[in-house]
């Protein structure tokens, strides 16, 4: 598979999860409704298994928003937010999970975050120790000529042994020749 054809199936995998993800959050946004259960964007994050940010992108942000309008229609009260389980008082249980979801969000933030400063410092400091790009072309350009000469070099001594193996032979025949001729000389004397 060639590098453009990798490329696409990454990004085509990378749509599909996303869509599995924003499919997966507006599932919950609906679950949760239907439960009667507050609609947060903490709640439908921890509900669905995706990060929070996700519930205030495009598209997914529209869905919970409605859920809490439609929410805060039904419940009594006198503000748009929608009261905590149904007007039941907020339990020790209940904050500690939200505290809990609240920990594990953050947590995975800022593991993401060191990880993402790691790979800038990594780029910067590439960046600041990398080479002159200038530099680069004039390398290049110096390598290219030696290596031009070099190739130079090895033709012409190709060619130098070349004519080498005809003199040999050349001369191997002559030798031959001679070694002959010089046996017929020796057989007629002798006779």
């Amino acid at each position: 598979m060639t590098a453009p054809g990798r490329a696409q199936a990454m990004l085509a995998a990378r749509a599909k999860a996303s869509q599995g993800k924003r499919q997966r959050a507006l599932d919950a946004v609906q679950a949760l409704e239907a439960a009667g259960t507050p609609v947060t964007a903490t709640a439908v994050a921890a509900a669905a298994q995706v990060s929070v940010w996700l519930t205030y992108a495009d598209g997914v942000r529209d869905h919970v928003e409605a859920a809490q309008r439609r929410q805060a229609r039904h419940q009594p009260g006198p503000g748009p937010v929608a009261p905590a389980r149904r007007g039941a008082p907020v339990t020790q249980a209940s904050l500690r999970t939200d505290l809990a979801i609240a920990r594990d969000e953050i947590r995975r933030l800022r593991a993401e975050h060191d990880k993402l400063r790691s790979r800038l410092r990594l780029q910067l400091g590439a960046e600041i120790e990398g080479p002159d790009r200038a530099a680069l072309i004039a390398r290049v350009a110096d390598i290219e000529a030696a290596a031009r000469e070099l190739a130079a070099e090895r033709d012409a001594r190709a060619a130098e042994a070349s004519h080498a193996h005809r003199q040999i032979r050349e001369l191997q025949d002559d030798l031959t020749a001679a070694r002959e001729s010089l046996r017929r000389a020796i057989r007629q004397a002798n006779r």
